[in-house]
């Protein structure tokens, strides 16, 4: 081993074992960002002066969209990845598509869920659906970071050949011989930590009375941010490098930024028209 490469620190995925029952860090991870999120997004519909006026949304109401929000992104995760990253695999082994504790989630599949989520609860509760777009991508990145994490600490997903000489180069336990870039910390640092940091002091300087424009940023950002992490992270191997040395995560991240950019600019302009448009003068 090189003398600079860091030695992975090797975890034990399980992180609780109550008599047979195993609880592994990806569930506490997918577990504490959703009640953190759930926190997070009641303080923002409890703060009117980030809605300019009371929350389009009441605090039982996210309650209730809790349960609906889970079930999109387990069952879009999952649909996702058996969609996206490894089709031949589960076309022959069918039954293990329902087997979740072997692994296997895909964002851009959770992603899918949580927006028909979002749009089946709105319409179902008569809500905007932009505004709860807004609240639930703005608590999106505490999740992302805390899965990153948990990818990491499984030694999975790991990133592409690091030079030796990198300070923070790790063999990975399942990642051959060679030092890796740990990928999955450089993901939990832009898709996590920075896309929250971005997102929230947009809410501060009142984004939230804008709908759409956290939901667009969100989107946005997040492919830019995926895109980067590619860069540096080991292609699934069922699916290598695919066309111009793209990965499958750069080419579903690329309709993403595209599609963030316009529901800004569309959410900017309606605002601004509605501030620009001149009050009817009622009759004296």
């Amino acid at each position: 081993m090189p003398l600079l490469t860091i030695a992975f620190p090797v975890f034990d995925p399980v992180a609780i074992t109550i008599g047979p029952f195993a609880i592994r860090w990806y569930a506490l991870a997918y577990i504490g960002g959703i009640v953190l999120g759930w926190i997070y997004a009641r303080s923002l519909l409890k703060n009117e002066k980030l809605w300019g006026g009371p929350a389009p949304i009441s605090l039982p109401q996210l309650d209730d969209f809790i349960l609906w929000v889970t079930i999109g992104i387990i069952v879009g995760g999952r649909t996702g990845y058996v969609l996206f990253y490894n089709p031949a695999f589960f076309v022959h082994h069918p039954a293990e598509i329902f087997e979740l504790w072997k692994g296997g989630m895909s964002f851009h599949g959770g992603f899918l869920g949580c927006v028909a989520a979002v749009i089946l609860f709105c319409l179902r509760n008569n809500l905007p659906i932009l505004s709860l777009g807004d609240i639930t991508t703005a608590v999106g990145p505490i999740g992302l970071f805390l899965g990153r994490l948990a990818n990491f600490i499984n030694s999975e997903l790991w990133g592409r050949a690091a030079d030796p000489s990198l300070p923070w180069a790790m063999v990975f336990p399942n990642g051959g011989p060679l030092p890796r870039h740990p990928s999955q910390l450089y993901e939990a640092a832009l898709e996590g930590v920075l896309l929250f940091t971005i997102l929230a002091v947009m809410i501060r300087m009142g984004a939230l009375k804008r709908p759409g424009l956290i939901l667009g940023s969100f989107i946005a950002i997040y492919g830019i941010a995926r895109i980067i992490g590619e860069f540096f992270r080991e292609p699934d191997p069922q699916l290598g490098f695919l066309w111009g040395g793209l990965t499958m995560g750069m080419l579903l991240s690329l309709p993403m930024i595209i599609a963030g950019a316009i529901i800004v600019v569309v959410a900017w302009r309606r605002k601004t028209e509605r501030q620009t448009t001149p009050p009817v003068q009622g009759t004296p």
